[in-house]
Order: C-alpha cells, then structure tokens, then sequence
C-alpha cells in the first residue's frame, strides 16, 4: 500500500518557510528550551502546532528585547493555555505596560512580569484552533498569507473544502512562494476522492519555484500512482532519491512500484536500502 503524503506533520523545512527565519535561529531556541520537538524518521525534529505557536511568539519576544528567561516564563505558560482542545471562548495574549496579560473570555490574568508584544489571538471553530486577524490593517501580507495558512491547518479534518480555500488564499496572497502551503494543499487534494489530478497541477507549480525538493518529488509520485501513471511515478521517486538519497518512504514505495512493474532486481536493492534506512 502507498505511504501516506508528508503531509501533516511539521518538518524543520516547513517550519522555517512558515517563521521566515533559518535554521540556526530555529535550533538555537530548541536549543534554549522553547520548545522540545519530537524526533521523526532519521532523527529529524517533527514539529507540532503549539511549537509553532510557541517558536513564533519567541521570536517576536526576542525583537522587543525581552530577557530569555522571562521568554521562557511566558512560553511556558503560554503551552498552558494551548491544550488540544481549547475552550470556546478562545485564548488571547498581550501586553498590559510591563506585565503578560492571558484572557480566555471576559477573565484576565498575568503571565508573567515584563513586555510581550503579540499580533494574533487564538480562538476555536467547529472544533478547530484557528489564528484571527485581530489587527488587519497593520499587517503584512507575509503575515495574512500565515495566517491563512494556519487556518487551512486547522480545517484540515473538519472542512476540507475550507482548507483548500484557505491554502490557496495563502499562496496567493504570500509576497514569496510559501513552500508549506504547497505541501499541505497538494497532500490534501490527492487525500481527497478524484482530485489527485489537481494535487499534481500543485505539485508542478510548486516545483516550478522549489526544483530540487525531494518532499514535493515524493508527493507528486503518489499522485501519479493513483493515477495509475505508473511510468512518471517511478521516474518522480528517482528523482526524490537523487536529491535525498536517505527518504526511506521513497525507497520503500519505488521497491513496491518495481515489484508491480516486473523488475524483482530493483523491489531487492530499494526494500534493502528502506530496511538499512528504518533499522
């Protein structure tokens, strides 16, 4: 059976296209303790919506100058108040002269001592946490273009027609090609009943701007193969693995594919390498 499109969870790579920042800012607060990622195949950190959450609103304590340690204080509670369900009221946090203020409805409380400086409140619909645009006027449009993204991330499971909307507003309105909203819009798509041909159109724009990604690569072999193109399938996992010759997942789905396709020689030489990969 095909392995599942990445997708869903949050890789180091979609993480930095979503914050704007590289790789050493990211690791130097994990490193500090923000936030702790779980660990993922080949060890790669696995990110979730509280750590965005989290890793976000560090970095915007870090440009008002606030000690680290105090950011610390405010993270933590922060991850507090973001369970997986939150209440119906919603969650928002901000600055009240130099105390952290936390209201969830028409209550308020202090966080902890010091500035904190946020643009986004967090609330729930139908079930879902979703960022709101508290402040439209003065944002951004690399900020819109977030919080649209976030919004089709919490869609995902309840309204994927909304999702949909809401990837695509993302990387339309995004000032640069937003690389998570292609992921996510093309694996929702080929997720969805007849549209695999759609998710494709997806995957080609996006490689279009991101040409030596091994994650769009992967994607766009699946959609193929529901497809029953077989031929660009196998040709798409080749060039997933001659960019990342580690993807496990490519290995295993090209053996599966090889196998399909008469060619036991090749089904040995990539279960081998997935087995190597996995053990």
């Amino acid at each position: 059976m095909t392995s599942r499109l990445a997708a869903r969870e949050i890789s180091m790579r979609e993480l930095l296209a979503m914050l704007g920042v590289s790789r050493g800012v990211v690791s130097g607060l994990v490193a500090a303790g923000f936030v702790t990622p779980s660990r993922g195949p080949r060890n790669a950190w696995r990110f979730t919506f509280q750590d965005v959450v989290l890793l976000r609103t560090a970095l915007q304590l870090r440009e008002a100058r606030i000690p680290p340690r105090k950011i610390i204080q405010a993270l933590s509670r922060l991850r507090d108040e973001l369970p997986e369900a939150l209440p119906l009221t919603g969650i928002r946090i901000s600055a009240v002269g130099n105390d952290v203020a936390v209201r969830t409805g028409p209550s308020q409380w202090d966080a902890v001592t010091g500035q904190l400086l946020l643009d986004f409140e967090v609330a729930e619909i139908k079930g879902d946490v979703v960022f709101l645009d508290s402040t439209p006027a003065q944002k951004n449009l690399a900020h819109q273009s977030e919080e649209w993204y976030d919004l089709g991330e919490q869609l995902r499971s309840s309204d994927a027609n909304g999702a949909e909307r809401a990837y695509r507003k993302a990387i339309g309105i995004s000032p640069q090609p937003f690389y998570a909203a292609y992921v996510d819009l093309g694996a929702l798509l080929c997720e969805l009943e007849a549209r695999c041909e759609d998710a494709l159109h997806v995957f080609d724009e996006a490689l279009a701007h991101f040409p030596d990604d091994a994650v769009l690569h992967f994607n766009r072999a699946i959609a193929f193969e529901e497809l029953g193109r077989f031929s660009d399938a196998e040709e798409s996992y080749r060039r997933c693995l001659a960019l990342d010759e580690s993807y496990a997942d490519a290995h295993h789905n090209l053996a599966i594919l090889l196998e399909k396709r008469g060619d036991p020689q090749g089904l040995v030489r990539h279960l081998s390498a997935y087995r190597r990969l996995t053990s």
